[in-house]
């Protein structure tokens, strides 16, 4: 018998291999034991707005580095366009078609919504929430001590979380005032003293503190570089930040120089958790997931063209073309992820439960829309499952659904009377090619899966499919 190290340990328990993978039977190490799991959720990040995704201007010194010593994904999905669906999607390993918040009413998940942080919390892990939730109203089901975390500091809902100066963030199931007051209109504060990404940030490094000596899951979720809608409604910038740093100067419109300085402070607020993994010595015992809830926003004064946010990709937040749902994803892990890897997989947020179940020892449910991507994050992309197909559906201003199969995607705008349109994203990954025309017989096979791919939703209900 021989001994296993970490990496070879994980491809047997979480892959599922065996001996067919290492050969002659092993016994683990002692003290070998499931990764710490940090996942880290931006908001309305742009798949092009940082440097490893091809941004020119803003500078994103951390997470580029991430991404150096890491694994970068270049075909990862976020499981909707807008913010609490594509939480959902990610929290249950379900897609649009199946999801119970398909869309940005306020729906609190239910008792028999099992959530990944449920999941590792049964499986023995620590879980911390700092940031925003999106999936529950207070005293619901759905908030996040009723949902798997065992700790929570944020917002609770997306209309709260526009603002960066709120009168209180939540502390578990209480409200924790700040020094901060809103004037005449709600989100818009005319008394500005504690910035909410900073106090968020202390409470998820606090986190890691507290719990480094046994399996934790780290589900952060900043609110930048999202607008405050209500304060660019009223002041015509959104980019609520404390001074714009390095871009003070830059001859831009105020709300680009805010853009800028948001996704700084959140490059910097990755590598804060970086170096506290590597200051406690624990960096090698975690795995990190960076990535986005949604495509680059046009709120606030935004402006998706300024900085190209979207990258080479069509579109932006509110839709289902590339721009709106493409996110960048990496996963960084020193000792088991080797650095500078690539992957093209195409895959979703809503895979990521059954990861972190594979990864932690534990059982995800059954009736998942999501596959583990652990064989792939351990090196061995040939063990990994396929999707059939990727789903999305999007319920604002209509009902636009999309789907991607193999290079093919397909995407029903939603508007009346909108016809499917059709791309090769392996040749045309703009979208600016329908070639719905020219294969009738591919318009009639994603017809069927955009019916089949979904069950009818009372609470989002669409014409005609027996959910009005």
């Amino acid at each position: 018998m021989r001994n296993m190290n970490r990496r070879e340990w994980l491809l047997q328990t979480a892959c599922g291999a065996g001996a067919l993978i290492l050969g002659a039977p092993a016994t683990a190490q002692p003290g070998l034991r499931p990764p710490n799991i940090v996942f880290i959720l931006a908001d309305d990040l742009g798949y092009g707005d940082l440097g490893c995704y091809g941004q020119k201007t803003i500078q994103t010194p951390r997470i580029d580095r991430m991404a150096r010593e890491g694994l970068r994904f270049t075909q990862c999905y976020a499981g909707s366009t807008v913010c609490a669906p594509s939480r959902c999607a990610l929290m249950t390993g379900l897609h649009m078609g199946h999801a119970r918040v398909r869309g940005n009413k306020l729906v609190p998940l239910e008792p028999g919504d099992r959530t990944v942080a449920e999941i590792l919390r049964n499986a023995g892990y620590r879980t911390g929430l700092f940031g925003k939730w999106g999936l529950g109203e207070p005293e619901t089901a759905g908030i996040p001590n009723r949902k798997g975390f065992d700790e929570f500091f944020g917002y609770l809902n997306q209309h709260h979380a526009h603002t960066y100066y709120p009168e209180y963030l939540w502390d578990n199931d209480k409200q924790a005032p700040l020094n901060n007051k809103d004037g005449e209109h709600e989100n818009v504060a005319v008394e500005r003293n504690e910035y909410a990404p900073y106090l968020i940030a202390d409470q998820a490094i606090g986190f890691i503190e507290r719990h480094q000596r046994s399996p934790f899951f780290l589900y952060f979720t900043p609110t930048l570089p999202h607008a405050n809608n209500e304060r660019g409604a009223k002041l015509k910038d959104g980019m609520e930040i404390p001074d714009y740093g390095i871009y003070q100067d830059r001859d831009w419109p105020d709300p680009q120089k805010g853009h800028a300085a948001m996704i700084a402070l959140l490059d910097a607020q990755v590598g804060r958790v970086i170096d506290t993994l590597q200051a406690l010595g624990i960096a090698e015992e975690t795995l990190v997931f960076f990535t986005s809830d949604n495509g680059t926003h046009k709120e606030g004064g935004g402006d998706p063209e300024f900085f190209q946010s979207s990258g080479p990709l069509r579109g932006y937040k509110r839709a289902l073309y590339e721009g709106g749902i493409r996110a960048p994803m990496i996963a960084w892990w020193p000792g088991t992820i080797p650095g500078g890897a690539e992957s093209d997989l195409v895959w979703s947020h809503w895979d990521f439960l059954p990861t972190a179940a594979a990864l932690a020892h534990a059982k995800a449910p059954a009736g998942l829309d999501g596959l583990s991507v652990a064989p792939t994050l351990l090196g061995r992309p040939r063990d990994q499952q396929q999707h059939d197909y990727l789903y999305w559906e999007f319920h604002e201003g209509g009902f636009a659904q999309a789907l991607r199969q193999g290079d093919w995607k397909a995407v029903r705008p939603g508007k009346a009377g909108s016809a499917i349109e059709l791309y090769r994203l392996d040749e045309d990954p703009g979208e600016t090619r329908d070639l719905a025309g020219a294969h009738p017989e591919k318009v009639a096979a994603f017809e069927a899966l955009f019916q089949s791919a979904r069950v009818p939703s009372a609470l989002f209900p669409v014409a005609g499919d027996g959910s009005v």
